[in-house]
């Protein structure tokens, strides 16, 4: 039997090339970048997305408390040491790294923490010299344009600036001087504006307690905030649901239906709020952890998308005291609602699809005042809600929509009776 303990690193060449591959796409690695400039107490964060052939480059600055030199080498390392509290953004130590690595061979983090000293410390990951050496090993930032650079950037306060440098998950560097690279730039920085503006919407709207306003550009471009709840439309909200995930904490749920398309006070404006995805796609739940958007749109496997519900939206907020029991991952980009809140919210939320079905189809019960003026038309029109709430449940609207059809034609007045 053989004694004794025995250190077994992992390799350093291949488990960083495991890590690219974690789950991020450019939008949510530059998002997870954000998520540390928001910790760090930032009020400004300006990105850059530069067309250079090889050398492109992208460049997220802040204008936060900034790092002193251990800090920014723990920063950098995989599953740093730090302690992170209640609020903060982050939370396995891997964010800065794996983001990274997922879009370039190669990052720079410059900060600076001295509020009267410019002292400014630079160290870069370099996968190119982690293969080369198999060694958990960073190389001091080289005094090149990109250093150059961080230095003008941090030349009058504290902050952190970040390059990421060989976007050979970015653009193709095979044929670096294609135009299609130059186009693939321009897109993806408005691609990330966009993702950014709906992330990160409540910072955006001065609406998170105890911080400052939060500034994002991205090419000089602001990103503007996109609240899927539509606050400024006629929105209807039907009573919050306080739901208990343990811990002594419970949640509030939110329940939204979006105004038709013809109530909108600007056809712009309801393109607008049909989001990234369109409007199929972006109904159900908007998670929000620490206030930052981590789901955006989709039913946590309590129903499926549906035409006739895509007017419906759900907030659902979490602290990051409870992120084991919403198995938060690595990206921030997904999340599992437990067990028992799923089960809780069976009841509400096909309450609120039947309300935006009803919506949707511009025929609800308070808009046919001549249904009230009939005998025993309170309960002719309970019935009706309750069918529909059964055929959405079961995934048969469309079969609902032929029996509405043929029931007009054969009684309209017990068609009108029932809502439909």
């Amino acid at each position: 039997m053989s004694r004794g303990s025995h250190e077994v690193a992992p390799s350093a060449a291949r488990l960083t090339s495991s890590l690219r591959d974690i789950g991020y796409d450019l939008e949510s690695a530059v998002a997870d970048l954000v998520d540390n400039s928001v910790t760090a107490g930032a009020r400004t964060v300006s990105i850059r997305l530069q067309f250079d052939e090889r050398e492109s480059w992208i460049c997220i600055a802040d204008d936060g408390h900034g790092m002193a030199k251990g800090e920014v080498v723990e920063s950098l390392r995989f599953g740093s040491r730090r302690r992170y509290r209640d609020g903060d953004l982050g939370r396995f130590g891997l964010g800065l790294k794996t983001a990274s690595i997922s879009q370039c061979r190669r990052v720079s983090v410059y900060s600076r923490r001295s509020q009267q000293r410019r002292c400014i410390s630079g160290f870069t990951l370099d996968l190119d010299h982690i293969e080369a050496t198999d060694r958990w090993e960073l190389v001091g930032a080289p005094h090149d344009r990109f250093g150059s650079m961080a230095s003008a950037l941090l030349a009058r306060a504290p902050g952190t600036v970040v390059f990421w440098t060989h976007l050979d998950r970015v653009i193709d560097l095979d044929k670096p001087a294609s135009g299609w690279n130059r186009r693939r730039l321009e897109v993806n920085a408005d691609k990330i504006r966009s993702h950014l503006g709906m992330v990160f919407h409540r910072f955006l709207e001065n609406d998170v307690p105890g911080r400052a306003p939060l500034t994002i550009s991205v090419n000089g471009v602001r990103a503007e905030p996109w609240n899927p709840m539509a606050p400024t439309e006629a929105t209807t909200q039907l009573p919050t649901i306080h739901v208990s995930v343990g811990k002594g904490l419970d949640i509030a749920v939110g329940r939204y239906v979006l105004p038709a398309r013809h109530e909108f006070s600007d056809p712009s404006e309801f393109e607008r709020l049909s989001g990234p995805r369109k409007w199929n796609r972006q109904q159900g739940f908007y998670v929000y952890r620490a206030h930052r958007m981590i789901q955006s749109g989709g039913w946590c496997g309590l129903r499926a998308i549906d035409e006739h519900t895509k007017l419906a939206r759900v907030s659902l907020d979490f602290p990051t005291s409870v992120d084991t029991e919403f198995k938060i991952d690595v990206s921030k980009m997904r999340v599992s609602l437990p067990a028992q809140i799923k089960s809780l919210l069976t009841t509400p939320i096909a309450e609120l699809v039947a309300t935006a079905d009803q919506r949707y189809r511009h025929r609800a019960h308070d808009e046919r005042p001549e249904v009230a003026k009939k005998p025993q038309a309170q309960a002719v029109g309970e019935l009706g809600a309750l069918l529909l709430v059964a055929a959405l449940e079961e995934g048969l609207s469309a079969e609902l929509d032929r029996i509405v059809k043929r029931l007009g034609v054969n009684d309209p007045d017990i068609a009108s009776g029932l809502g439909w």
